[in-house]
């Protein structure tokens, strides 16, 4: 299916980028060595206050052992070789306890195409106990297992409960299984079911519409951490933030509409259009394959659309102000589209369930025929 745009279009007419920032930002490898920490959020909290080389300003590695420091540096020699494509980290020469990690939200999920950054801290005596995680959350909790306030409940931390063999193994665990078990276990397709109990009693399709309902959440406060983190980047990741939703940017907004317009399920947006739409003023948005028709018209709640239909703009200008090139996407959301999507789709399954309704009485009274039962229905009817 096909949908023209023809509302009020955001225009492309910023500059290109210098040569050199260009290179900067092909560059920006999965992991480096960086020298600012001012804004790790182990620093800022000063958590690690048991020392008094804390409580003096200093140091509170100082006191750590050789060991500890080679296992550290044995760490970070893993991360350069392994670290897959979607996550990127970045260690400090003079803080060697400290690490940021940015995790790429994963097509299918509803994290998709988002951002998710992660301050690390390593005990003094690291590798006895798990390092210390703190998701940088901006007061939202867009999962079960990521609150508010940057707890991160894992049981590779220990910071919840699980098997023996799913718990912190000094001689076995590391940082990247860590970062590696956030993507894949917490960040995943449906978060609502890692909250203990969800799921586990009888209602199969009760938890999917729930899950569904969760992830039209998830996905608003995805777009919402997208806007923070645009307004204000965590340091050293700048360039790579800016980047990443200057080139994802039209994506995300695609999927904004495919949503709201209930074209497709929240978080199974597919990119198909969005290499040759970058640089196209005659783009007509289309919807990919694994989309719905216009028949069958994926529902999501009015919470979600009243949301989406003020977080839209926000994000238009927020891309905007990174350079986004968003061909002539829309500004904003057309409200009378959105409505009318959903008003068709509930008057086609009224009449198919009338039409439904209709062809099983046929059918029952025929059955009756056969039996003879319509014999004995119109007897006792005259007999009444």
């Amino acid at each position: 299916m096909t949908l023209s745009v023809n509302a009020t279009t955001t225009t492309d007419t910023k500059p290109q980028k210098p040569d050199g920032e260009i290179e900067e930002i092909a560059a920006f490898s999965r992991f480096d060595v960086v020298s600012d920490y001012s804004d790790h959020y182990h620093v800022v909290s000063n958590l690690p206050k048991k020392s008094s080389a804390a409580a003096a300003g200093g140091d509170p590695f100082s006191s750590a052992s050789s060991g500890t420091r080679k296992k550290i540096m044995q760490e970070w020699r893993l991360l350069e070789k392994h670290l897959p494509d979607s996550i990127f980290v970045r260690v400090y020469e003079n803080r060697i306890n400290l690490l940021r990690a940015a995790i790429v939200g994963a097509a299918g999920t509803p994290y998709h195409d988002g951002l998710f950054f992660f301050d690390v801290a390593f005990p003094t005596d690291y590798p006895a106990r798990p390092p210390m995680v703190h998701y940088r959350s901006f007061g939202l909790r867009l999962n079960p297992n990521l609150y508010a306030n940057g707890r991160v409940c894992l049981s590779l931390l220990n910071t919840w409960t699980g098997k023996k063999s799913e718990k912190w193994n000094p001689n076995e665990s590391t940082i990247l299984q860590v970062l590696i078990s956030i993507q894949a276990l917490v960040l995943n397709e449906k978060p609502y079911f890692n909250e203990p109990g969800h799921g586990l009693w009888p209602g199969r399709a009760i938890w999917e519409k729930k899950s569904m309902a969760y992830n039209e959440d998830v996905y608003v406060m995805s777009c919402k951490t997208t806007t923070f983190l645009l307004r204000r980047p965590p340091k050293n990741f700048e360039c790579f933030v800016s980047h990443h939703f200057r080139d994802r940017g039209h994506v995300i907004l695609s999927a904004c509409r495919s949503y709201v317009y209930g074209h497709v399920r929240v978080g199974y947006y597919v990119d198909n259009n969005h290499d040759e739409a970058k640089n196209d003023e005659s783009f007509s948005f289309s919807f990919p394959s694994s989309t719905s028709s216009s028949n069958d018209v994926v529902v999501v709640s009015d919470k979600f659309k009243g949301i989406m239909l003020q977080l839209y703009p926000e994000l238009v200008a927020a891309f905007s102000r990174a350079e986004a090139s968003l061909g002539n996407l829309p500004s904003q959301l057309n409200v009378e589209t959105v409505t009318a999507s959903f008003k068709d789709n509930n008057n086609n399954k009224n009449k198919e369930k009338k039409e439904k309704s209709g062809i099983a009485k046929k059918v029952l009274w025929k059955i009756k025929g056969v039996l003879g039962l319509k014999k004995r229905v119109h007897q006792s009817k005259v007999r009444n």
